[in-house]
């Protein structure tokens, strides 16, 4: 309850390696990158893989489909250039020789439109263009992946070649540029089975045109070899890409089964010790969670302990002072002596104020983690805190008029981050101990100083002391060794706990110890962090 508000931190246990569970949930190559980065990192990879093979591919096809283009305007320069040296004659066997040769079509076009000269007329034709109904069904597949490309690409769709019905000059565009511009010009389009044709058109000297036209099925070949590659190397990079993703799934979906499964088990509550994988050796977010989570079992598990202790001791203490009363008010039915039964009265009131202080300090220790948890701490000035504490203490004057001397310090200088109502019960709780415990007519000595980054609170009495092996237990829950004028009913044991869990959930420390400057008494400390200087604590 109360005293289990600030539970230590718990920190990371050293590494043994001799947990199995540990040991298969470690992640040794992951050099602290975290689980995003990880992720990106396998994603990203493929890709750019993906993006860099579609690159290389559309570079590789414009520099071999340009060096094709390049090697038929070759031939026709040539050819237009070697006309000029034949006689007319001799036109129709060179066409024929180079046109075997080159597996290309030429023909020559008079300036009016009709053909003088088709290489194909005498030799047949040396290319072909392919029905693609005539062939398997995989073509089919190349050429649906060839306007993929394409598509993805960016890439203009050529026209489709056809031979004109009626053969003249003025149905080839690039024929008729390369006469009205005096400079070859260059058409590609696709064959049926989207093969590329090449033509070009180049004016000769005589003042004819030379057309020569191409069907480049090596160009399709070579482009599709290349694609095969690439597509190769992309489900290679795909596999080990989907591997890795498995592998890091993997290494995030074990560790989440495990917290989830020890999750269950603290929330079933069947097992005393749930074991929660801490995995020290990771340091990305699993690793975090990992051990915010058994921390949080731990500190889950040490709250249900003091909550099962606490409801134990209560109901222990509950006991006496209700057995007192049941046997006080029995013995008032068979009693007839006034002066007894006067005594067997004033019992029941002693018990019954027994019973309203110890429920009231068990209800304020009760309360104490919630309102503490709640809380918004804000700047707080124990010297004027402690002031109100002892003027009040003056006005009543209890317990033998004690007298209760302060030393202020200066206003500001006491400043600490913390909820005043509850540091206000804290210390009234030890200046009440310290009172209780004095003599009649002694002295409480209360001082307030900062000491570098802490606020220090001492509260010296005259009383008996406090046993070296009692120091630690006098802070536990209702232990309570009251002397003889301590007035019964007025304690109940929860005072001293209740002040502990207030200091120690404002990250403070108290202790006790005798004083060294007096013949007998306790001395009791209270450290608080210091507030930090702002401009507003230091006006």
């Amino acid at each position: 309850m109360a005293w289990g508000t600030a539970l230590a931190r718990s920190d990371p246990p050293a590494v043994t390696g001799d947990d199995p569970i540990e040991r298969g949930l470690r992640l040794s190559w992951s050099r602290g990158w975290s689980l995003r980065r990880r992720i990106l990192a396998v994603n990203v990879i493929t890709l750019l893989l993906v993006a860099l093979a579609i690159l290389f591919l559309d570079s590789f096809r414009n520099q071999l489909e340009g060096e094709r283009e390049r090697q038929v305007r070759r031939e026709a320069h040539m050819a237009a250039a070697a006309l000029a040296s034949l006689p007319e004659n001799a036109r129709r066997l060179f066409f024929d020789r180079i046109g075997e040769a080159s597996n290309s079509r030429f023909r020559l076009y008079a300036p009016e439109g009709q053909v003088l000269v088709d290489s194909w007329t005498t030799t047949g034709p040396t290319y072909r263009l392919r029905d693609p109904a005539d062939q398997p069904w995989t073509k089919a597949i190349a050429r649906a992946l060839d306007r993929g490309f394409d598509l993805i690409t960016g890439e203009e769709t050529a026209i489709d070649y056809e031979d004109p019905a009626v053969d003249r000059l003025q149905a080839w565009p690039e024929a008729m540029e390369a006469a009205r511009h005096h400079r070859a010009a260059t058409r590609i389009r696709n064959a049926p089975d989207l093969t590329p044709v090449i033509s070009v058109a180049t004016p000769t000297a005589s003042g004819n045109v030379l057309l020569v036209t191409y069907n480049d099925r090596n160009f399709t070949r070579t482009l599709r070899a290349e694609r095969r590659k690439l597509a190769a190397g992309l489900l290679f990079a795909t596999i080990s890409s989907i591997l890795l993703s498995l592998f890091l799934a993997r290494t995030i979906a074990r560790p989440l089964h495990r917290l989830a499964l020890a999750a269950h088990r603290v929330r079933l509550g069947r097992a005393r010790e749930v074991k929660v994988p801490r995995l020290p050796s990771r340091r990305d977010e699993l690793g975090l969670l990992a051990r915010s989570v058994s921390d949080m079992s731990q500190a889950l598990r040490q709250r249900i302990d003091n909550i099962e202790a606490f409801a134990a001791d209560v109901t222990h203490e509950l006991k006496n002072p209700l057995a007192s009363l049941r046997s006080a008010v029995d013995g008032l039915e068979r009693i007839d002596d006034p002066a007894l039964k006067r005594q067997l009265l004033d019992i029941v009131r002693q018990d019954v104020l027994r019973l309203d202080r110890l429920i009231g300090d068990i209800g304020e220790a009760a309360r104490t983690d919630a309102e503490l948890a709640r809380a918004r701490f804000e700047a707080v000035d124990l010297g004027d805190v402690v002031g109100q504490l002892v003027s009040a203490w003056e006005g009543r004057r209890l317990t033998g008029n004690v007298r209760i001397a302060f030393a202020r310090p200066r206003r500001g200088s006491a400043l600490v981050l913390g909820e005043p109502g509850r540091l206000a019960r804290a210390i009234d709780n030890i200046i009440d101990n310290a009172v209780s415990f004095s003599p009649a007519g002694g002295l409480v000595e209360v001082a307030v100083s900062r000491l570098g980054n802490q606020v220090r609170i001492r509260i010296d009495d005259e009383g008996p002391g406090v046993p070296a092996e009692a120091r630690e237990a006098i802070f536990n829950r209702f232990h309570s060794v009251r002397p003889e004028s301590g007035g019964f009913g007025r304690h109940s044991g929860l005072g001293l706990a209740i002040a502990k869990a207030i200091v120690t959930g404002h990250d403070g420390e108290i202790d006790v110890a005798n004083r060294d400057d007096a013949p007998s008494g306790a001395r009791f400390t209270i450290r608080l962090p210091a507030a930090p200087e702002t401009p507003e604590n230091t006006q």
